[in-house]
């Protein structure tokens, strides 16, 4: 009986002890495997915290440029209004210059200046009274009336093959453009 006792004791201790080494053995494989997930998740999440940031990082960049070029267009909107403001003041001052006779009639010396005669200015009626009663310091230029001047003048030399127009729009114009380069340094 003793065998048998000893036998099954024997056989139960092997029972056990294998038992015990698959177990063992399960639980390495569980832990290899876990270990295996565990890096594989965290290699995942560096992938897509990097990805993020290469991300952000465009998106950052994008935004800065988006910024960039938003004041770009406000300062050439800012520049393209007040150039816009000043052409107006300036063909309103100059058409309300060229109604006055006395600071047209400045004007017209102005643009003769250092020419001599002989020579023509072409002007409204108006305007051609005022200069014909101060004939004396143009020149030697004849002042002509013509109703289709409208506002502003007209000076010719040489027979008539040289003419310079001075219209409100025209003085206006050039006045603008001489303005420009020094606005355009102010507004930035």
């Amino acid at each position: 009986m003793e065998d048998i006792q000893s036998l099954l004791e024997r056989i139960n201790r092997e029972g056990v002890e294998k038992a015990e080494a698959e177990a063992a053995r399960i639980i390495s494989a569980a832990k290899d495997k876990a270990a295996a997930i565990v890096r594989e998740a965290r290699e995942s999440a560096d992938k897509e915290k990097s990805e993020a940031e290469r991300a952000s990082a465009a998106f950052a960049e994008h935004a800065s440029e988006t910024v960039k070029q938003a004041a770009r267009d406000v300062v050439l909107g800012v520049r393209e209004s007040v150039t816009a403001i000043l052409d107006a003041l300036l063909a309103k001052d100059v058409d309300a210059a060229l109604a006055d006779n006395d600071a047209a009639a400045a004007l017209v010396k102005s643009a003769i200046g250092e020419l001599t005669g002989p020579g023509e200015i072409s002007c409204a009626p108006a305007l051609a009274q005022t200069l014909k009663a101060q004939a004396a310091s143009l020149g030697g230029f004849e002042v002509v009336a013509d109703e289709s001047s409208g506002k502003g003048f007209s000076v010719k030399l040489d027979g008539g093959r040289v003419e310079h127009t001075f219209t409100a729009e025209a003085i206006a114009a050039e006045l603008s453009r001489r303005l420009r380069p020094d606005l355009a340094k102010l507004l930035g």
